[in-house]
Parts: C-alpha cells; structure tokens; sequence
C-alpha cells in the first residue's frame, strides 16, 4: 500500500474468513493486500447489466486510486450505455488457477468521475501502470487519449467482496460500510 492510498476516498471493511468454505489453517485476507492484488492485475473483469435486466462481462484495465478501484470507459460502448441506466457492477480478477493464488470479486456501485483534478490523478494512475501508450489528457469531463477518443472514468464504491484463496482454500467476506 502507498500513502495515495489512504486519501479521504478511502473505505474500511468489516473482514471476516466464512468457515463453511474453507480449509484447516485458512485465514482472512486483509483488505490492504486485496487492494495490493488488484492494483498488480494487468486485466479485470466488469460485469454491469443490460436495460433488458442481463449480465454484460467485459474485460476492463483497471488502477488503484486512494484505496478505490477506477476504470474507464468509451461512451459508446456497451458498459458506458449499461451504466447509464444501472450503476450496479462487480469487478472481478485473480490467479485464474486451481491451486495457488487469490481470485476477487468485488460488488458495489459505479460513479462516474467529472471533477478535472480527480480526473488528471486517474490518468497519471493509468499511466504509471500500463505506460505511455495509456496516456490520458482530461478534456472536460472526460479523458481523450493520443488518437482522439474520449472515454469517461469511474470509481467502484464497493458494498461487499470475496477474496477466493486457493492453497490454503478459504474464503474471505469484506462488508464496507453503505451510504
């Protein structure tokens, strides 16, 4: 954890292990370290919902901004639509494995990102973790990258999480705190 991630933003769960998934020697997973994985995925899963009321999955970059989960979006594409009309996503990563490693699942609501400082410490965040090539300039609103298209950013307030360790198994529950 940096000290960027315990700005104002910044969210306290209650953490508890769930006995009934897991084995011998199980333990909770702070949050801190949850925060750690995320921030060290290269790729993200965000499932939002359709105005039809069904999933949509889509694999999203993600960064770490004040111990809060960001992405962005084009506004025309599929998840900006499915946003406008509901806020309710998950964000999803891990090890992907049987064996070894943590696989998450955080839920909550996602909040589009308007004001410009905000926004320019986003993009400096994407920046820093994927490189140049994922440089953004904060034009209004929204980000524009290199070749003109613009994209608008989110945070996730999350509302509860999983963290699936695998080796030893067990599972952990955050439960934040509700506005």
């Amino acid at each position: 954890m940096t000290a960027e991630d315990t700005g104002p933003n910044r969210v306290e769960p209650e953490v508890g292990l769930d006995p009934r998934f897991g084995e011998d020697g199980a333990e909770p997973l702070p949050w801190d370290e949850a925060l750690g994985l995320l921030e060290r995925a290269e790729l993200s899963w965000l499932s939002t919902v359709t105005g039809a009321g069904r999933p949509h999955v889509t694999p999203v970059l993600t960064v770490v901004v004040d111990g809060t989960i960001r992405f962005c979006t084009g506004a025309g594409e599929q998840k900006a639509r499915n946003l406008e009309g509901t806020p309710h996503v998950a964000v999803t990563t891990g090890a992907n494995a049987l064996h070894g490693g943590t696989d998450l699942v955080i839920e909550g609501v996602a909040r589009r990102i308007v004001d410009g400082v905000e926004l320019l410490r986003v993009a400096d965040a994407f920046e820093a973790k994927y490189g140049p090539e994922w440089r953004f300039e904060v034009d209004g609103e929204s980000f524009r990258g290199a070749a003109g298209n613009r994209a608008r950013a989110f945070d996730v307030v999350p509302r509860v999480g999983f963290g699936f360790a695998n080796g030893p198994y067990g599972q952990t529950r955050w439960r934040f705190p509700t506005a």
